[in-house]
């Protein structure tokens, strides 16, 4: 079996339990598990055993830009810093930048999605053509603006973030609760006398449940990426050190085009490996659970 064949038919069993089996089955689920699981760790325990002192510099001019030796396994940069040790902690700031933006991203976008999708009328309209608003604008230049707005540290790169990335999300949730918002189970419970508020919570909440989580794995790596992107630019926050602030020093001191290569190879690796990762495990949910969804 290829990476990329797809996943043979089989009768769709319920419960998460048996998604994650059906994940694990996947070739491309189970490499995309077993990239996040190495990131993960790395970020976790990397820290840990080798930590990085961003005041540990060079005390002369022999110990900056050194390439890749036995004391520093990745070389030093134009301070003298061990770049290996600067790569490790940012792993952990660049997952942490992710998961944060992904879950307030998601979140807005489901609450907007739910609440158009459920109560239409105007109530969907406005929703809508708020979303539709932010989904014309183009997102890198909004980015670059707000992060210039609102400063330089890591609550406002996940705001930055966030803000500019939930109308897909908002879009994808509203048509599945349009879709929900139609069945017999939900004419039934109007029937009884349940809420609105209620039905939200009961039945249509859990019925978008495998979608957002889907959708919330790619938007973890949309995410990284995109945190990358403005440290890039040098709209991230200085003091902590993540993938795309490592590659910003390297770009700003000249090692891109002198030829420093392990300055910025190595955050440049761990971007790919990371949003790759998300990338494979979302869309091998996505083709676990579109069965599921269709069948609601």
């Amino acid at each position: 079996m290829t990476l990329f064949e797809p996943i043979p038919e089989t009768p769709q069993a319920t419960g998460w339990r048996s998604t994650g089996r059906q994940l694990w089955r996947d070739p491309m689920g189970r490499v995309g598990i077993a990239m996040a699981s190495v990131v993960v760790v790395i970020a976790i325990v990397g820290p840990l055993v080798v930590p990085f002192d961003p005041g540990a510099v060079a005390t002369s001019r022999a110990g900056i830009l050194q390439p890749p030796s036995a004391a520093h396994w990745l070389g030093t940069d134009e301070l003298g810093r061990d770049v290996f040790r600067q790569v490790l902690a940012g792993t952990s700031v660049s997952l942490e930048i992710g998961l944060a933006a992904a879950f307030f991203t998601v979140l807005i976008g489901t609450v907007v999605g739910v609440f158009a999708g459920w109560f239409a009328g105007w109530a969907d309209a406005v929703l809508m053509r708020i979303t539709d608003f932010f989904l014309v604008l183009p997102n890198l230049p909004l980015m670059i603006a707000l992060g210039a707005i609102v400063g330089q540290s890591l609550p406002m790169i996940v705001l930055v973030i966030a803000v500019t990335s939930w109308p897909s999300t908002a879009r994808i949730v509203r048509s599945q609760a349009l879709a929900l918002r139609e069945r017999e189970v939900v004419a039934r419970a109007r029937t009884v006398g349940l809420s609105s508020l209620a039905i939200l919570w009961k039945l249509i909440l859990p019925g978008v449940l495998a979608l957002v989580i889907a959708n919330a794995v790619l938007v973890i790596a949309g995410s990284i990426l995109a945190e990358a992107t403005l440290s890039f630019l040098g709209l991230g926050d200085p003091t902590r050190s993540s993938w795309g602030q490592i590659l910003h020093d390297a770009f700003v001191s000249g090692s891109v085009g002198n030829g420093y290569w392990w300055y910025f190879l190595p955050p440049g690796i761990g971007i790919v490996v990371v949003v790759l990762s998300f990338s494979l495990i979302g869309q091998s949910l996505e083709r676990i659970l579109n069965p599921k969804l269709a069948a609601v």
